[in-house]
């Protein structure tokens, strides 16, 4: 389990810092490079325009990969998808800016930016069920959380590279250069990653599946007509996280440098030391989460998150990095709560022969609900005005609001056998 966990680990990771540092290069260089001849208002809303196709192509993804990984397999998807995603992100890299090839930059930029999400989209699926269809009954949310932690590693991987290079280069250098190192330093790790995942075993849950010859024929019409309710409710639930970490690592850091005047160096530094402290936390809450079920700690998650966002946005408001640091670190705690043990909570409500399609859907459509449209939501409501941002802090409220409805009307997975201190033995799924 351990090997199996790290190698989801070290591959989430990677997708996701390539999946980042487009958002942090969106919310810092993008708009002025590739949308020059907008206002900085609407440079920034083309730049997270962009940075939304991710998000919609995301679910197409799912789709896909779901498929493959229903019908041949686990392991497949996490080759195909790593791969795809690798080189999606370095080609953005090597796109000329708006000065050089004109329309034709942007256009390049939304091209790659849907694969980079389609390669996204098959990914969590993919590194999820590798671990989730391994693990022991009474500790599936420990093992299946670390690929929840990829994403911590893949943002801090991604925003250091950035700070560090804002911090050593001249602004004039990073904007002509500097930004585009990160998304070539992504072949090299998603050269790694591959190399880390070609000695996986398929899952047991799926081999089985395979023998009897009850693997899904066409997995995304049976998840429509049977599992439909199930894909909308799990997409409403997380439509909260996904709202409050792109608040805070992506419109934030924007807001904060263009309407705040701080640094981009101390904005990324209080973004990273929160996302850090979530990362730490994820095994732990997943922990709780083989103890006490998984549907307590999503709507304690909810809860919090409705209650946090318009602190947030007042501490975020008084430009103190200390402040900004302690508002951040509130509402990725409850965000984490939710979120160390969805990766056990989806494949669990869905059957095994459809489970990969199921529960990468309802992840993905999150993504749509909650992490594409916020940025762009966020910057026009925020635009204008000198107070704090209260309509931010109002949408999200609404966004956990409803979430914390559809995790209610969702069922507990827990068996009540898996809460008693047992010998860990392999258990389906």
């Amino acid at each position: 389990m351990g090997r199996l966990a790290a190698a989801s680990l070290v591959g989430t990771a990677i997708e996701f810092f390539d999946f980042f540092v487009y958002g942090t290069a969106a919310a810092l260089v993008l708009g002025p490079l590739f949308f020059p001849t907008f206002s900085p208002l609407a440079g920034t809303l083309a730049a997270f325009g962009t940075f939304a196709v991710g998000f919609v192509s995301r679910p197409l993804g799912s789709v896909l990969f779901g498929h493959v990984g229903d019908r041949y397999g686990r392991r497949p998807v996490l080759f195909a998808s790593l791969l795809l995603t690798g080189c999606a992100t370095v080609a953005v890299g090597c796109v000329p800016t708006y000065g050089t090839i004109g329309i034709t930059a942007p256009v390049l930029l939304l091209v790659l930016r849907f694969l980079q999400g389609l390669g996204l989209g098959g990914e969590w699926g993919g590194a999820v069920l590798l671990t989730a269809e391994h693990a022991p009954e009474n500790r599936r949310a420990l093992w299946s959380s670390f690929p929840q932690i990829g994403p911590s590693i893949g943002f801090l991987l991604a925003n250091g590279v950035m700070l560090a290079l804002s911090a050593g280069l001249s602004d004039a250098e990073f904007r002509s250069w500097g930004w585009r190192v990160p998304f070539w330093a992504a072949g090299v790790l998603a050269g790694v990653g591959l190399l880390l995942r070609s000695s996986l075993a398929e899952t047991p849950q799926f081999e089985k599946l395979s023998a009897a010859g009850r693997t899904a024929g066409a997995p995304l019409a049976e998840v429509a007509r049977d599992h439909w309710r199930l894909v909308l409710l799990t997409a409403g639930a997380l439509a909260v996280g996904y709202a409050t970490f792109y608040t805070v690592s992506t419109w934030a850091l924007s807001y904060g440098t263009e309407r705040l005047g701080v640094s981009s160096t101390v904005m990324l530094t209080c973004v990273m030391a929160a996302v850090a402290i979530k990362g730490a936390a994820t095994p732990f809450l997943a922990i709780l989460g083989d103890r006490w079920g998984r549907r307590p700690l999503c709507l304690a998650g909810c809860a919090a998150s409705a209650l946090w966002m318009f602190p947030m946005v007042a501490l975020l408001h008084t430009a103190r990095p200390f402040l900004m640091f302690l508002g951040f670190l509130g509402a990725l705690l409850a965000f984490i709560t939710m979120f160390a043990v969805v990766a056990a909570y989806l494949p669990e409500l869905y059957e095994p022969r459809v489970r990969c399609t199921g529960a990468a859907v309802g992840y993905n459509l999150a993504g749509v609900l909650g992490g594409a449209l916020t940025p762009i939501v966020a910057t026009t409501l925020s635009d204008g005005g000198s107070g704090p941002p209260w309509g931010v802090a109002a949408y999200l409220t609404v966004v956990a609001l409803v979430s914390l409805g559809c995790f209610a009307l969702l069922p507990e997975t827990l068996p009540e056998r898996a809460r008693t201190e047992e010998p860990e033995e392999a258990a389906p799924v």
